[in-house]
């Protein structure tokens, strides 16, 4: 499908003032972007672009608490969730007020033993440690009990979560959440590690600490974007383009260890890049065994100690590459073999032996796999986890929300969210889920489908549209990278990559260019019988040998 094109008076007027094409200024204009002003804030990102921490509910109230903690020299739990937001979160704050106040500690839930969010556990630790106020990164926004049964213990909480709250919030000392119906805050899209940089920079500007002292933290901001998949506009869009300028010209010793152990051979980190590299290894740790390691490596400042623990990471990543393989493989027998599989309009498959740490995963591959809203379930201990994933436009939060009679647990947003339940109610979830779906999603929802920008001749990509477009990023929700596409080309050459990827040289008129793409070796018999086809793709900067040249990233084929 084909975007429609912006309005062409705004374009062209758009296209003049910036000296761009057409193509370019279309693209602007569709992302709502229609002077020379907004174009500058957009290309231009500047710190002075963030928001003012203050603007967000409670911040006073939690710097405060701070600022009397440090002052009374009481001791600071800095408590987190066990996936990359969560532990880049906990990482961030821990190491900013470590700097600043001795009598400080982490802690990361086990999600094997603890589960997600707030643990009784936690708390019982922090009493027994003489803790007085535990900060919560990406997490606590639905821990009413939990947070009460701290405050029975002499113990304060502030939260600092970006989930969706319910109608009542916990009765912490500051609930620091965009999301909150009462907050103000002009953006409601900041990563829970966003969150924590927002509270850093507070606590910076009400004690008057340089914002410069801030930048080198912004490596673990971006990173936290990058994996937990929140739209890249607005002050995210700033915080990711400061973030990977961090990450690429001074990264901290532990992602340093982590993208020499990944070999990445590139020039620079993109988000693409966090999103296949960093993020998996950093998730490894907790999902196999105890993302304190992940804390661990992340607030390294040597390189031989993050090598270290880079090493033992590593190798947890390597073990849930195995694990993740042989579920998604089981998985995808469970879904071949189910009979009624057509009629369903979701997915939710249950085994007690998959490991609960991967269950995400392999839900996401079968959501791309079948593009239906998927749940994959198993028990460990007694109690059944599960992990879902969603189709484009379709909330499968809100889904999961409607079976909550069903569940002792459940949260997340639109495209992802994770619950619990008692075996005993499987059956009955499953169903219910099933007849929630079936009545509240569109059928040209579950079918997938390509949007693309624009269509272009390959003449239009010349190096300085290349460069222009690099400028758009980073890339990300709310801003991905555009998708073109080109008709009635023909190959030059081709050659199938591993028996799967095709590599293809093709032509348009007088131009060639070379392709890649991934999963698509099924097409080159079609390809090779050199009749005019369509591609649709995205144009990436290749850097080999140190000559730079554009190629085609390809999305899908079309033969004629």
């Amino acid at each position: 499908m084909i975007k429609p094109a912006a309005d062409s008076i705004a374009v062209k007027q758009l296209a003049d003032d910036l000296n761009i094409s057409l193509t370019l200024s279309n693209l602007l204009v569709q992302r709502g972007i229609t002077n020379f002003q907004e174009a500058k804030y957009f290309f231009r990102p500047e710190i002075e672009h963030l928001h003012d921490p203050f603007l967000m509910k409670d911040m006073d109230k939690a710097i405060e608490r701070i600022l009397l903690a440090i002052e009374r020299k009481e001791k600071i739990l800095i408590y987190g969730d066990y996936d990359v937001d969560g532990t880049t979160a906990v990482a961030l704050v821990y190491s900013f007020l470590k700097s600043r106040h001795d009598d400080i500690d982490y802690y990361i839930p086990n999600r094997y033993v603890e589960g997600y969010g707030i643990s009784s556990q936690s708390i019982e630790f922090a009493a027994k440690e003489g803790i007085h106020l535990i900060i919560a990164l990406d997490c606590g926004i639905k821990s009413m009990d939990k947070v009460d049964m701290a405050k029975e213990k002499g113990i304060d909480f502030i939260i600092c979560d970006h989930h969706l709250p319910e109608e009542k919030i916990p009765d912490a000392i500051a609930v620091l959440d965009p999301k909150r119906v009462d907050c103000l805050y002009p953006f409601k899209e900041l990563s829970g590690c966003g969150i924590g940089f927002k509270l850093i920079q507070a606590f910076a500007e009400k004690t008057g600490i340089a914002f410069e002292t801030l930048i080198p933290y912004l490596d673990l901001v971006v990173v936290s974007i990058a994996a937990d998949i929140v739209h890249i506009t607005d002050e995210n869009r700033v915080l990711a383009h400061f973030g990977l300028k961090q990450l690429n010209e001074s990264p901290r010793p532990g992602f340093k260890a982590l993208i020499a152990l990944s070999n990445v051979k590139k020039p620079s980190m993109s988000i693409t890049d966090i999103v296949f590299t960093i993020g998996p290894r950093i998730n490894a740790a907790g999902r196999i065994e105890d993302a304190k390691e992940a804390v661990k490596l992340l607030i390294s400042t040597t390189e031989e100690a993050a090598n270290a623990s880079g090493i033992v990471i590593n190798s947890k990543n390597t073990e849930r590459i195995t694990l993740d393989h042989d579920i998604t493989k089981q998985a995808m027998e469970m879904v071949a073999n189910d009979q009624n599989f057509h009629l369903k309009k979701s997915n939710v498959l249950y085994n007690t032996h998959w490991s609960k740490g991967v269950i995400g995963i392999v839900a996401s591959r079968l959501t791309e796999k079948f593009y239906k809203p998927t749940i994959v379930l198993t028990n460990f201990e007694g109690v059944v986890s599960g992990s879902a994933r969603s189709v484009k436009r379709f909330d499968v939060y809100k889904a999961i929300a409607a079976c909550k009679d069903l569940l002792t647990q459940f949260g997340g947003h639109q495209f992802a969210a994770g619950l619990t339940m008692k075996p005993e109610n499987v059956d009955a979830f499953i169903e219910k889920f099933e007849q929630i779906v079936s009545s509240t999603i569109d059928d040209d929802m579950l079918v997938q489908e390509i949007e693309i920008d624009a269509e272009v001749d390959f003449a239009e990509l010349t190096p300085k549209f290349s460069r222009i477009l690099k400028q758009f990023g980073p890339f990300g929700p709310g801003n991905m990278a555009p998708i073109f596409t080109t008709k009635d080309v023909r190959y030059k050459s081709l050659r199938v990559l591993k028996d799967t990827h095709l590599a293809v040289t093709v032509g348009s008129g007088n131009v060639h260019m070379d392709a890649i793409g991934f999963n698509l070796g099924f097409h080159e018999q079609k390809v090779k019988e050199n009749k005019p086809f369509s591609i649709c793709y995205s144009v990436e900067e290749n850097i080999w040998q140190g000559n730079t040249s554009t190629k085609l990233h390809l999305k899908d084929i079309k033969h004629n």
